[in-house]
């Protein structure tokens, strides 16, 4: 049989305890050879046969359990009528916009924008308003003519409970009888046989209430990593023959040029080959200063031109720039459980048949063995089926942790999935790479020294030379001439000297510009010069010598710099308990200076083997190791560490190859990591405790006869909304260094 994997997205699943049931249900369809829901990404995965068969037939299936679905890349149809009859909560107006904003198209005004929509207008608002109504009128009515009230709040249940009820029976159907509705269900209808009705009928009202708030909270969470998405333009300018159109960004081809004005949004990721400009990158990277880009430099869909028009090459089409590669991995990483959410499934498999037994004890032994009041008993032990509800607890874990990979996913900290955020915060080692890592990954000029003119002219005389040359340490003092606006005369008969320098004539005289051997060979170096020349190889310092005329004109002194925050970005790391260490592959005497000027311990001359074995070493010590470096010569260390992490630009190789990556290079970002990791535990802790102490406390009450059903329902209600929104706090994280 021919299987493969197709990704469905869900509509109306609010919890685990939702996906639970969609996973038993359509892992029994013909033709299905597994299933993977996840409630966080209200996505689904189902590896199956032949899917023209499978679609219809699983579309029926979770109708009935209240559920709609459709193909995750909504090429079936359309998703809106396909699913007019089915439970469409608030999370399904809300992805389903989405959907449409990632495709091009006009998202539906109407259904809520940022998850604020009309939850009314939806199945679960109109039963839940429905149900309150009835619930209201049922109380009037009991309060004109009292002899039919007990009647007035039976027919109040009903219309809440039938459709739960309903729900409960498909469910049992497809082998998934312990329930949420189930408990629901037997509760409402034992409550009524005691003489309870109005109990009943408030309680299943509160039950859709705290169903209808799950939901939005639900979509909210859902939604905050694919509001990313919405930062992208749908049109782009396109420069034709000189005529100015306006197309749909969608249709963009990688090497087409875009026309970006000031205040526009850049419309897909690229490289400036016309212009310079600050780019305003908050939107994306939370940065609040914007950023000088010119020509050559790489921009991001998303992001804002904020002072000059700029010609752009794209470099990714629409469905594969940096914002819709990262709406994919987080949703993907949502979908991957984390070890406490494991654990948590495994519990609230047993935990809820054990729930349905102890309230069956609680109503039955006390009149058996003590001729207690049977009314008294069966109420208590109802109480206890409804405060035994798993929701709040399930989803505990889960949303705390899908809130926390969108609050970095909206910050450039990409962490595939809940088992590496629960990795990171018991990191105590950060192995680094220096260059591109640490160190920005490009040369810059550091010292020019003079030698009987000015640092001006010496700089002058170099950047003629050195034009149109693409070799890293000619673009540095190019990129030094250009920030001092020193003029660059041209240069005639300019000629490349195979490893020793470039040579050529600048306003009439002979100028040479290469190594110190290559110069010592055209000019004396006096003892002075060759000591300042010594010193700056020693502090890991690559040298030009420039002479002029056959006598020494200037030295000029380069290096890969580190990074702006790298001195404050370790600082932050140590801070948090972490002991940064450099693996480098670089030479030795550079890899120690600049871990000097960082004060770091270094491991130099490294192959990719050497790095990978360190890290090991580490491991063997008791230590939990991260390594951060560019996804590529890194790639066996990466993969040994506890968890990889990808160093910068939001590169394919960044993206697909480490656990995590950090895609803005700021070294700050990976102390941010650590912190948002062990928020997020801490997140989950406060929910596991007010979930199971909620349960508790009442439990105990309930027994005692302090607490009935009301208080018993709002212990679930309560306890989920409390958790969801707990984890929702999430979303508005920020590093601390932000924060400030």
């Amino acid at each position: 049989m021919d299987v493969k994997e197709t990704r469905y997205r869900v509509t109306g699943m609010d919890c685990a305890a939702c996906a639970a049931k969609i996973e038993t249900a359509v892992s029994r369809l013909p033709g299905v050879a597994k299933v993977s829901v996840s409630a966080t990404a209200g996505m689904m995965r189902v590896a199956h046969a032949d899917e023209a068969v499978l679609f219809p037939a699983m579309k029926t299936q979770l109708g009935k359990l209240g559920y709609g679905v459709f193909p995750a890349d909504g090429k079936a149809g359309d998703p809106a009528r396909d699913h007019a009859g089915h439970d469409h909560d608030h999370g399904h107006d809300h992805d389903h916009e989405h959907d449409h904003a990632r495709a091009g198209t006009h998202a539906h005004a109407d259904e809520g924008g940022e998850g604020h929509g009309a939850w009314w207008r939806t199945r679960k608002g109109m039963l839940t308003i429905g149900c309150g109504l009835a619930l209201g009128l049922a109380y009037g009515m009991g309060r004109l003519y009292p002899p039919i009230e007990w009647w007035a709040f039976v027919a109040a249940l009903a219309v809440g409970l039938l459709p739960i009820a309903s729900r409960a029976l498909a469910a049992a159907r497809i082998g998934a009888p312990f329930s949420i509705e189930t408990l629901m269900t037997i509760a409402a209808v034992g409550a009524v046989i005691i003489g309870a009705a109005e109990e009943a009928a408030a309680v299943v009202f509160l039950f859709l209430v705290g169903e209808l708030l799950e939901g939005v909270a639900a979509s909210r969470a859902r939604a905050s990593i694919q509001n990313l998405a919405t930062l992208v333009p749908k049109t782009a300018f396109v420069e034709r023959n000189g005529v100015v159109e306006e197309v749909p960004a969608e249709r963009l081809s990688v090497g087409t040029v875009i026309l970006v004005r000031p205040g526009d949004r850049i419309a897909a990721d690229g490289e400036i080959v016309e212009g310079d400009s600050a780019i305003d990158e908050a939107p994306v990277t939370g940065e609040s200063v914007p950023v000088r880009k010119k020509t050559g430099d790489a921009v991001f869909a998303g992001t804002i031109n904020t002072d000059a028009v700029l010609r752009v090459k794209v470099t990714a089409t629409a469905a594969d720039n940096t914002i819709a590669r990262v709406v994919r991995l987080v949703e993907e990483a949502q979908e991957s459980k984390a070890p406490t959410e494991r654990f948590i499934d495994r519990f609230s498999k047993y935990y809820t048949p054990a729930v349905l037994a102890l309230g069956t004890l609680v109503a039955i032994l006390p009149p058996l063995v003590a001729g207690a009041s049977w009314s008294e008993w069966i109420y208590k032990g109802l109480a206890i089926l409804l405060i035994g509800c798993p929701c709040a607890l399930v989803i505990s874990t889960p949303a705390a942790i899908a809130a926390a990979l969108s609050a970095g996913a909206r910050r450039g900290l990409l962490i595939k999935g809940g088992a590496i955020l629960e990795a990171l915060g018991s990191i105590d080692t950060m192995a680094l790479d220096k260059t591109g890592t640490l160190t920005e990954g490009r040369p810059r000029v550091t010292d020019i020294i003079a030698i009987g003119s000015s640092e001006a002219n010496v700089l002058s005389m170099a950047a003629a030379l050195e034009t149109g040359s693409s070799h890293p340490l000619a673009l540095a003092i190019l990129d030094r001439a250009k920030a001092g606006k020193v003029p660059v005369p041209p240069a005639s008969d300019a000629f490349a000297l195979g490893g020793k320098g470039v040579a050529g004539k600048v306003g009439g005289k002979e100028i040479f510009l290469g190594s110190p051997a290559a110069a010592a060979d055209r000019a004396t170096l006096s003892a002075d010069q060759l000591d300042r020349i010594a010193a700056f190889n020693d502090e890991g310092k690559s040298v030009s010598v420039l002479i002029a005329a056959g006598a020494p004109a200037g030295i000029i002194a380069m290096r890969d710099e580190p990074r702006a925050d790298a001195q404050s970005g370790l600082a932050a790391l140590r801070e948090a308990g972490v002991e940064p260490v450099m693996l480098t592959g670089d030479n030795k005497r550079t890899a120690e200076a600049i871990a000097k000027s960082l004060g770091l311990s270094v491991h130099a001359e490294m192959l990719p083997q050497d790095k990978q074995r360190v890290v090991r070493e580490l491991q063997a010590s008791g230590r939990k190791v991260a390594k951060v470096g560019d996804g590529i010569n890194d790639a066996p260390a990466l993969a040994a560490a506890d968890v990889g992490i990808a160093m910068g630009g939001g590169t394919d190789v960044a993206l697909e190859t480490a656990d995590a990556a950090v895609l803005h290079g700021r070294v700050g970002d990976l102390a941010a990591m650590i912190e948002l990791s062990r928020r997020a535990l801490s997140n989950i802790h406060q929910n596991i405790a007010v979930a199971l102490g909620l349960k508790a406390v009442f439990l105990v009450t309930t027994i005692m006869g302090i607490t009935g059903l009301w208080p018993a329902i709002l212990a679930d209600t309560g306890a989920t909304v409390l958790v969801t929104a707990n984890a929702m706090r999430m979303l508005a994280w920020r590093p601390r260094a932000m924060s400030k």
